[in-house]
This record gives C-alpha cells, sequence and structure tokens, in this order.
C-alpha cells in the first residue's frame, strides 16, 4: 500500500514553471530519496506536502484520502534550515512545539526528556538555545520533528552540520523509525546516504522526474557489464587484479581460469551518485 501518492502535480510561479506533472507513489513504511541539483523543484514539492503553498494542478494524497488540514498531526517536518527561537529555553521551546502537534504537555515533557536521554542532551534541557551547538540544536529539531510520532516524516539534508558519529546516530534512528511504521521523504545531495537508507528514489530537474525507482533496481538498469576480477596466475607471478567489460560473464571466467586461480569475480554496479551526475547533464543538454 502507498501511504503517499502524487498525482500529476504542478506549479508555476510567474513564467517559470518549477514542478511539471510531477506523480510518485511512496510505499508505506519506506523510506523514498527525492533527489535533484539545487533548483530542480524539491523544495516547492516539499512545501506543498506541508500546506505551505498548493499545487496550481493535481492532487496529494495521504493514507488514502486528499491532504488536508488535519493531517498536519500527522506529519513531521525537518527543514534544511532549522528555526529554534534562541531566547527561549531548550525543554520549553521543545514541550511548545510538540503541543502544537497536538501533544498534551505532559506527555509532550514525558517522550522528550526520553529523546533527551538518548541523545545526550539532557543538562540542556534548562539552557538557552543560543547556548547550544549548531550540532546540538540540530538534535533538538530532530527531536521535535518526530517526538509527535507522525506516520510521515519529511527530511530535508537532516544530516547538514553533523560529525561522523552523530550522522550515525540519526541514520540509526531513521532506520528504527521506519521500522516502527513511518514512511519517511528523505531529500540530500548525500548520495551515499542515498544508497544506504533509501528503499526508492526519484530524481527531479527542471521541475520534471527523469528517474524512479528502487535503489537496487536503478542501478542494475545503468549497470555496464563491468567486473572487477582477481586471479592467480598459474606462473606463480602473483595476484593479477583486471577491471574488464564483457557481456558474456561466463566466458570471461571460463577465459580466466584458463591463465589461473579465480580469487574473485564481481560485477561492478554504477553508484547512485555516478547516475545522478549522467541523468541531470544530459537532461541539462
Amino acid at each position: 500500500m502507498n501511504y503517499l501518492e502524487i498525482n500529476n502535480v504542478s506549479k508555476t510561479y510567474g513564467t517559470k514553471k518549477v514542478l511539471d506533472d510531477i506523480s510518485i507513489k511512496v510505499p508505506e513504511k519506506s523510506i523514498f530519496g527525492l533527489l535533484g541539483p539545487n533548483g530542480a523543484g524539491k523544495t516547492t514539492l516539499i512545501r506543498i506536502l506541508n500546506q505551505i503553498t498548493m499545487p496550481d494542478t493535481g492532487q496529494v494524497m495521504v493514507d488514502g484520502h486528499p491532504l488536508n488540514p488535519d493531517d498536519i498531526y500527522n506529519i513531521g517536518y525537518l527543514p534544511e534550515e532549522r528555526g529554534l527561537y534562541k531566547k527561549m529555553k531548550v525543554g520549553e521551546q521543545a514541550i511548545y512545539l510538540a503541543r502544537l502537534k497536538g501533544m498534551d504537555r505532559k506527555e509532550a515533557e514525558k517522550r522528550l526528556r526520553h529523546w533527551f536521554m538518548k541523545f545526550g542532551i539532557a543538562g540542556w534541557w534548562d539552557k538557552k538555545v543560543e547556548e547550544l551547538s549548531k550540532g546540538m540544536q540540530q538534535k533538538v529539531q530532530f527531536i521535535v520533528t518526530v517526538i509527535h510520532e507522525p506516520k510521515l516524516l519529511i527530511f530535508d539534508e537532516p544530516f547538514s552540520g553533523f560529525d561522523p558519529i552523530n550522522v550515525n546516530l540519526l541514520k540509526h534512528e531513521i532506520l528504527e523509525l521506519r521500522d516502527k511504521g513511518a514512511t519517511i521523504l528523505f531529500s540530500t545531495h548525500n548520495m551515499a546516504s542515498v544508497e544506504e537508507l533509501c528503499d526508492n528514489i526519484m530524481l527531479i530537474n527542471k521541475g520534471e522526474k527523469i528517474l524512479e525507482g528502487g535503489v537496487h533496481d536503478i542501478k542494475q538498469r545503468f549497470k555496464n557489464h563491468t567486473y572487477d576480477v582477481v586471479y592467480k596466475p598459474f606462473d606463480g607471478t602473483g595476484e593479477t587484479r583486471l577491471t574488464i567489460s564483457s557481456t558474456q560473464p561466463n566466458e570471461l571466467i571460463s577465459d580466466i581460469i584458463k591463465k589461473g586461480e579465480l580469487v574473485s569475480f564481481n560485477e561492478i554496479l554504477p553508484s547512485i551518485n555516478d547516475i545522478f551526475i549522467d541523468l541531470v547533464s544530459s537532461s541539462n543538454q
């Protein structure tokens, strides 16, 4: 079942069409990568999902019904540009933001203190936001995004500004949120994270969809029949590593074992980063 469906959505600002007949289906309990270069239309699409703006044409369906104002309580949005109030105390602000999502104060504080402990920031509850480092502030923003346990989570560059240890912490939490039932829309320029986290992706450029599908299926679709081969020649000269292109892998293996002992034989698949660059470059020509 698809938790989120975007059907033939278009949006124009002035004379510029920023989204052109975009349709995607996001299966429930999955992580969907929304990819594209700067100016591709990703932010506009995210704004439509958050009902900050409305599409000119098309429809957004959430959990089987047209998107409506009440759905805001089932959506968590972590924007690329963080927006906490610098002068407020951290705990006070987190409770305030949780209550905006429909939580009562007692339950909000209980969940928040649990998350603060998990993220190692319990001691910052009574500090002002301006006293926190950028990374600490981002942890707080992540927590208030997920605190009301929304069914749909939208993360826009969630790892921006984090060190590798905290990136791994967030990746673990994102995967756990998916496993607990959340559907996640994930926008980033970090293609390594896309390969690691996403089940499916869509690539847009200049407001148009140019690629969609499962990460594994897309990599298979764009493979160029290149193999990494390691073997030990019979003449005893030591291991030899080769990168070979061939559309007949069985014949290639037969040729190698005539020369020596086959140590490893692996197909080299293109990275999502390489596919991204090639397709965007081609569509810009």
